[in-house]
């Protein structure tokens, strides 16, 4: 809490103080009176309003904060209702006449002051308001100042209330069309992709990742102590990683991010197992709620409408790389990943930029057991910088990818539908 006097409050006292100087000089004892109320009004002001400290003792007021959606897309808006409740009577009278005020970053009020609905009972305030949602991230929101002023207007305490909360703000995504036909040709439909049945449903097979649980034999796996997936599992809808380089530049990146995401969710909503990978992400427990939706398990979408969020999730902490060394290596990282998680046959759609020897090599091994296609960014307007960029698309085409060149912050759907048209 934070007690002081108002700008009339010090008047009041300075004028006391000189009142009883002049008094004390005059021998007036009248003048002393009169100075003496002037102080005695501004010190049991400022006692009465830090009495009624609604932060503090038996009497508190409780604070609930919700934030409709959370998480919210960049670029959306995110209702926030804060409603601070008296639980008995001294706590109404703490809440009677506070003035209210939120708390929040810049990423969320884009640096003006929010604007606020309050709507007052005996009992409880509710103070709603608007925050807009301007970049990806995770951005504290609160705590509620509040602030009382005594009748007099010469004395006024600042509190806060409640915990600070946080609003996860997702990257910002785009419907994309999924033409199954383009990234799963019909030769593949029977071997990797289709939703042919199996000639022989009764044979059997080892699990690799993306595989349907549900489909797991499960006597069979009790049996050989691993498990067994029936072979028309063979025929679900091919795994799909979505790989991320992440640029250095911060417009590059969100909109990087926006496209990797749009592309997850089509596939995800279009059946396919899904996962991202590329980025660094930070540590978790190992069986934790969050190290479930990791970057190396797929997602399948008929598991629920949580996986959109598993996905989306995994993207809010996502941050530029500081050198193109470190860049290079998450990239290597994540195909050697590809490489070894057995998901065989996958579909792999990249986000990259240019690339050097080493990130090359590394994805042409990655078309050796799957189909790639990638969106290579140019990384600047110059001639040299966009024939980096060719460059990298030319080796890409010779390692067995589909690969175009695209220029960040262009339509997102515009690059999707020239990957898919895309050809050797």
């Amino acid at each position: 809490m934070r007690l002081r006097p108002t700008t009339r409050g010090w008047g009041l006292a300075f004028a006391g103080v000189a009142v009883m100087l002049v008094g004390v000089f005059l021998g007036a004892v009248d003048l002393v009176r009169i100075g003496s109320l002037a102080l005695l009004l501004v010190v049991g002001a400022a006692i009465g309003v830090g009495l009624l400290d609604p932060g503090r003792g038996r009497h508190r007021l409780s604070i609930m904060r919700s934030t409709t959606p959370n998480p919210v897309h960049a670029g959306e808006e995110a209702l926030v209702d804060v409603v601070i409740t008296a639980t008995d009577q001294a706590a109404r009278v703490r809440l009677a006449g506070l003035r209210f005020a939120e708390q929040a970053a810049t990423e969320l009020s884009a640096g003006r002051p929010l604007r606020a609905r309050v709507a007052r009972s005996a009992q409880r305030v509710t103070v709603s308001y608007t925050v807009q949602a301007a970049r990806r991230g995770r951005w504290p929101l609160g705590p509620l100042v509040v602030t009382r002023t005594d009748p007099f207007g010469v004395a006024r305490t600042t509190a806060t209330l409640g915990e600070p909360a946080e609003v996860i703000v997702w990257p910002a995504v785009v419907p994309l069309p999924t033409p199954s036909d383009v990234l799963v040709g019909e030769p593949d439909r029977v071997a990797l992709g289709a939703r042919t049945p199996s000639t022989d449903d009764a044979s059997l097979r080892d699990y690799r990742e993306g595989d349907d649980l549900r489909r797991v034999h499960w006597s069979s796996s009790a049996r050989r102590g691993a498990l067994m997936v029936r072979s028309d599992e063979r025929a679900g809808m091919r795994p799909v990683s979505v790989l991320l380089d992440l640029p250095a530049r911060t417009t590059a990146l969100e909109w990087s991010i926006s496209l990797a995401a749009s592309m997850a969710l089509a596939m995800l909503d279009a059946g396919h197992p899904v996962r991202l990978v590329g980025g660094a992400a930070p540590e978790v427990p190992t069986g934790s709620a969050v190290a479930r939706r990791s970057p190396v398990g797929f997602v399948h979408a008929r598991t629920g409408p949580a996986v959109r969020a598993a996905l989306l999730d995994r993207t809010v902490d996502l941050e530029a790389p500081r050198t193109s060394e470190q860049a290079d290596a998450e990239l290597v990282a994540a195909a050697h990943l590809l490489e070894t998680t057995d998901a065989g046959g996958e579909i792999v759609l990249a986000v990259l930029g240019p690339l050097g020897g080493t990130a090359r090599a590394a994805l042409a091994h990655v078309a050796d057991t799957a189909q790639g296609w990638a969106v290579v960014r140019a990384e600047g307007p110059n001639p040299a910088q966009q024939r980096e960029a060719e460059h990298t698309v030319h080796a890409l085409h010779r390692a067995g990818w589909r690969a175009c060149v695209v220029v960040p912050g262009e339509d997102i759907v515009a690059c999707w539908l020239r990957l898919l048209g895309s050809v050797r």
